[in-house]
């Protein structure tokens, strides 16, 4: 996928690697090295964390995303996703991002591909009824991750697909939940290069879970041609 990748032989080398990708595709690295901003804490919010593209690649790669889909990653950071959707996948990419100077990084860049859109803010505060696909990489703690997955049950418009990377053990969240399937998941800790050697790149393994959301309420009308939901 990234032609450097074939001589990685380290973790600085993959992290090189993805800067300069970064840099091809964007004008700037997007490796931000921040912590969550202390006004953010109260909210959930967890530090701002890009995506390796290989991870990415493994993870939204496989999806089988279309032009008529609509991905939304939840905390986006500087827009390591979106760079990844715009150079890589066929459909439109909205980033949501709670820290306003991070948001704005991603805008800077961003601005300049009709594919491409960020949105400053929490993702509590906006329909989520757009979307067909969400990425979260552990943007907030559980508390916030329950009343997002009530909010985009609440809004789906129609079935969507939801990609969660997390260490924290966060996919019990899901359990219990009706109209939800668990397509596949695992664990992602180290990176295999060209010629068969690992390299551990997360200190601990990073668990991933793909679900699809079917549990649409349907629309139907009465006699009155009043709207209810079922």
């Amino acid at each position: 996928m990234v032609a450097s990748y074939a001589s990685i032989a380290s973790k600085e080398d993959l992290l090189a690697a993805d800067a300069t990708w970064d840099i091809a595709l964007c004008g700037r690295s997007l490796h931000v090295d921040a912590q969550v901003r202390s006004d953010l804490v109260s909210s959930g919010a967890h530090e701002p964390t890009p995506t390796p593209y290989f991870v990415l690649e493994e993870l939204l790669g496989k999806l089988g995303l279309t032009a008529n889909d609509h991905l939304l990653d939840v905390g986006c950071g500087a827009g390591r996703v979106l760079a990844y959707a715009a150079s890589r996948l066929p459909c439109r990419a909205t980033g949501v991002e709670l820290d306003a100077h991070l948001a704005n990084i991603a805008s800077s860049w961003a601005a300049s591909s009709p594919q491409l859109s960020v949105i400053a803010g929490s993702v509590l505060d906006i329909s989520l009824a757009p979307y067909t696909c969400f990425y979260l990489f552990n943007p907030f703690d559980t508390a916030v991750l329950t009343r997002f997955l009530d909010k985009a049950e609440r809004e789906a418009a129609r079935p969507f697909a939801l990609v969660h990377m997390s260490d924290n053990g966060e996919s019990f969240a899901y359990q219990g939940r009706s109209g939800w399937r668990l397509v596949r998941s695992g664990s992602i800790q180290m990176f295999q290069t060209a010629s068969g050697r690992s390299i551990k790149f997360y200190e601990f393994p990073q668990h991933y879970s793909v679900w699809y959301y079917e549990g649409v309420r349907q629309i139907r009308r009465g006699a009155s041609g009043r709207a209810a939901t079922s």
